[in-house]
């Protein structure tokens, strides 16, 4: 779609469905306000759906604002099926800048919401842009009211952790609560949503058709992007809360080094005969050349491995696989997604071999953390 500070802004197909839901929906709406309209009410109709989610892209945009302002990297703005995201880097934010980052949308929301108030004052109502105008302040409206409700992943959850944060001194703990809280909250919305809605009705009579189908499926929608998203930020916090203690020694694979030439079923079984679960090439001087990779071992025939030299499943090592032992959390990841590759040389201050690093140990422990497992301890 475009930049906006530098930030890419995206929408995603889902959008598209949305934006002809709303289309149809609202259209319907407009022909017992305006039935004068005819089948012009769906291209007003479409045009309230491209308003209301350039309201909700301003709502995101201005979370992005303020957390450039405040130095936090912003990596997108995603426009999409439920709303809108900010993918906002945070591991540097405290608590009073998540709560102004947070704090920035729902704020904003309600000045929109306002704005189109003042603006009912300058149309008459019953007409076309009186009907639009008074839809875009209610929308937004319920958007700020919304997004205020305390728990994640919605605005008000954040800010409620935010404010657990600080009086707590511990995220994970502040997390954990409002996760909960968001959890609680999607069942709320799953069961409160048609509820609501047909006890507001005011021709219950009237109420049948598609109309309950689609407010239960919408309940049922926003409630699964709630409970799952909430999870999600559990998973988040508890991997970076274990992170710090992550290093790449602690990961170690203890290394067998062999010739070149080696075939990989004598390789193999050297490494087992020591316990080893690495092997890595050298020269005749003992100098790393390359290490081989574990999935391309497992490619290779039993039968055929005697004949099949241990360089023919290695990859060349280059100066980024080599990882200092003592590199840890952020930094390390960092380092790794700086080279990709699946196997990497861990080196101590000297240069001189500790073992092998597997992307694959590293995968793996990530996922635990994120389950509430320690990081191992070195």
């Amino acid at each position: 779609m475009g930049r906006v500070r530098g930030v890419p802004v995206l929408v995603t197909p889902s959008w598209f469905l949305v934006a002809a839901l709303i289309t149809l929906l609202f259209g319907h709406q407009l022909d017992r306000v305006l039935p004068e309209l005819g089948a012009a009410r769906y291209a007003v109709a479409l045009f309230f759906a491209v308003a209301f989610y350039g309201s909700v892209l301003v709502h995101e945009l201005a979370h992005t604002y303020v957390a450039l302002r405040l130095g936090l990297p912003v990596h997108r703005v995603q426009i999409q099926f439920v709303g809108g995201a900010s993918e906002i880097d945070d591991r540097s934010a405290t608590p009073a800048r998540d709560l102004a980052v947070v704090g920035a949308g729902p704020l904003l929301s309600l000045l929109l919401g306002g704005v189109f108030a003042l603006g009912l004052l300058l149309v008459e109502p019953g007409t076309v842009p009186g009907v639009l105008i008074a839809a875009l302040m209610i929308s937004n409206l319920i958007v700020a009211a919304f997004n205020l409700l305390p728990g994640l992943p919605l605005d008000g959850g954040r800010m409620l952790r935010a404010a657990l944060w600080w009086r707590t001194g511990d995220i994970l703990r502040a997390t954990v609560i409002t996760v909960w809280a968001g959890r609680a909250l999607a069942l709320l919305v799953l069961v409160g949503f048609p509820t609501a809605t047909y006890l507001l009705m005011g021709d219950r009579a009237a109420f049948g058709g598609l109309q309950p189908l689609l407010d239960a499926l919408l309940a049922a929608v926003l409630a699964a992007v709630i409970w799952l998203s909430a999870g999600r930020s559990l998973r988040i916090a508890r991997r970076e809360a274990g992170l710090p203690a992550l290093t790449a020694r602690s990961l170690l694979r203890r290394a067998v080094p062999v010739a070149a030439e080696t075939s990989l079923a004598e390789a193999l079984r050297r490494a087992n005969e020591v316990g080893a679960n690495a092997l890595l090439v050298e020269d005749d001087d003992g100098t790393p050349l390359a290490l081989v990779r574990e999935a391309a071992v497992a490619t290779v025939a039993e039968e055929r491995r005697p004949w099949v030299p241990v360089i023919a499943v290695a990859e060349e090592l280059t100066e980024g696989m080599r990882v200092p032992a003592d590199l840890a959390g952020e930094r390390l990841l960092e380092h790794l997604d700086a080279t990709p590759a699946s196997e990497y040389l861990v080196v101590d201050e000297d240069g001189a071999t500790c073992g092998v690093l597997s992307a694959r140990d590293v995968d793996r422990v990530l996922a635990a953390m994120e389950r509430g497992e320690p990081a191992p301890v070195s």
